[in-house]
């Protein structure tokens, strides 16, 4: 288990971003005295450059290193992997309005863990439901190991975790990756999902007849070579010409893995999970789910796993999923769909309002299968 400190360092940014006015206002006689020297133009550029890069450089890093601040506390759940001892981390929340004696399971994307469902663990809560959000085995707070990743044994290691919490039966609310395993958990225990929200879920299309074909060990040296920045880059993707500042705390989520000395571990997990998804496709057994389901899909997403590998002629083809929604809702038997225009790849954050309206909307319904 590497439980990540999720404090860290602002300070040096704050006061770096405050020195920049202070220096203009208060230090131009240094600064007009450097310019004057004796000793040559090169030397003044060197001196001007060398203090603009320590105002500066900590600047560029301080979204990096800012402190998160999470509502809820983080609980492990010990289990056994392959023969391994691994530790699942989770929120469980009880309900702060009036109980349904309900429970609401959250599954996560995989650029992100049980924190970037926050507002939505809030939410739910208010309504009167109990709340979990675990970080599935190589995420967030969770171990990192070094085993066959499928989303088979994602499935049972939740299963395992509810029984442990003593709940039978949940509304499954799963985004992106985690749609991808919503529907793999709702196949496998039908039974223990009331009903099924699927958050612009990836996996609607298979990717294997898409992208070609990275092997592992180019994968993990991809991992390997991840950035705050390109970590940054990517996650605006799923915000088309949307972004917002208060997002980049999921960056930072993300991210703060990237100094400490597991990044490494970190880095294989990746890459074993993204082949999990590539090797991996539940759009074949869509129509397989028994169970109520409503699809709710943000119309200007077009992520694609493996996105920058695709050829040229399917640059327009992939992603598509204002048509990849409607497919998903013609094969899933009694389902309903939810289509949010202006919207990206993470409805719950860039339109709250309206993912939380068609989640209670449709909570509240009736709960027959066919």
């Amino acid at each position: 288990m590497f439980n990540f400190d999720r404090s860290g360092s602002v300070g040096a940014g704050v006061i770096a971003r405050a020195g920049c006015t202070d220096l203009a206002r208060t230090g131009g006689e240094q600064l007009e005295s450097v310019f004057t020297s004796p000793h040559g133009p090169h030397l003044h550029y060197l001196i001007l450059v060398f203090l603009l890069g320590a105002i500066l450089a900590p600047s560029l890093s301080a979204q990096q290193g800012q402190p998160l601040h999470p509502k809820y506390t983080v609980q492990f759940f010990q289990l056994q992997v392959e023969n391994q001892d691994q530790r699942m981390a989770y929120r469980d929340v009880q309900p702060t309005g009036a109980s349904k004696g309900k429970s609401v399971l959250l599954l996560h994307g995989k650029n992100f863990s049980g924190f970037y469902w926050e507002p939505t663990i809030e939410f739910l809560a208010q309504q009167g439901y109990r709340v979990i959000a675990p970080d599935q085995l190589g995420f967030g707070d969770s171990s990192r190991p070094d085993i066959h990743y499928s989303f088979y044994q994602m499935a049972g290691n939740t299963k395992a975790l509810l029984d442990h919490l003593g709940i039978q039966q949940v509304c499954l609310i799963a985004h992106s990756m985690g749609g991808m395993l919503g529907v793999r958990f709702t196949l496998l225990f039908p039974a223990t999902v009331e009903k099924l929200v699927l958050e612009n879920p990836i996996g609607l299309e298979d990717y294997r007849k898409l992208v070609p074909y990275i092997p592992l060990q180019q994968q993990y040296a991809a991992e390997l070579s991840q950035t705050y920045e390109k970590m940054l880059d990517y996650q605006k993707s799923y915000y088309p010409g949307a972004w917002k500042p208060e997002y980049e705390v999921n960056v930072q989520d993300q991210a703060r893995v990237l100094d400490t000395g597991e990044y490494p571990r970190d880095a294989w997990s990746a890459a074993l999970t993204y082949e999990m998804i590539y090797e991996q496709p539940v759009v074949y057994e869509l129509s397989e789910i028994s169970r109520p389901a409503l699809l709710i899909i943000g119309q200007d997403d077009r992520t694609v796993v493996g996105k920058s590998h695709l050829p040229p002629n399917l640059q327009s083809v992939a992603g598509q999923y204002p048509e990849l929604g409607r497919k998903a809702h013609a094969a899933i038997s009694g389902s309903t769909l939810v289509e949010i225009p202006g919207c990206g790849h993470i409805p719950h954050i860039q339109k709250p309002d309206q993912f939380r309206n068609a989640v209670v909307t449709f909570l509240a319904g009736g709960s027959s299968s066919r």
